[in-house]
């Protein structure tokens, strides 16, 4: 009952109902963590593009270029360097250019 306080209605305050709504609850935090991974993965890859984009390049064609020349950088990484040091974007970007060329 403790880990049910605030929940809404007899959610709070029925031991069945509030048994069955915190163990609902924990399959929605398992299944969300794992989910959670997935859409961040999705932001990175869209703001990578969007910066590339700026660079006359593709995503797909950045990460190809990236394969190519060996540089292992992830997503998350690159992801940063595209919103925070646009500078050292551009470095990564001309890799991979020269790479695909």
């Amino acid at each position: 009952m403790k880990q049910t306080r605030g929940y809404f209605g007899r959610r709070s305050n029925v031991w069945t109902v509030a048994k069955n709504a915190h163990e609902k609850a924990l399959q929605y935090a398992y299944r969300d963590r794992k989910r959670k991974k997935g859409h961040f993965r999705g932001l990175w890859i869209q703001r990578i593009n969007a910066a590339a984009r700026l660079e006359e390049m593709s995503y797909s064609q950045l990460m190809g270029g990236l394969k190519k020349a060996n540089v292992e950088i992830n997503r998350k990484v690159l992801a940063h360097l595209a919103m925070a040091e646009p500078q050292a974007f551009k470095a990564v970007v001309e890799v991979a250019k020269k790479a695909l060329n």
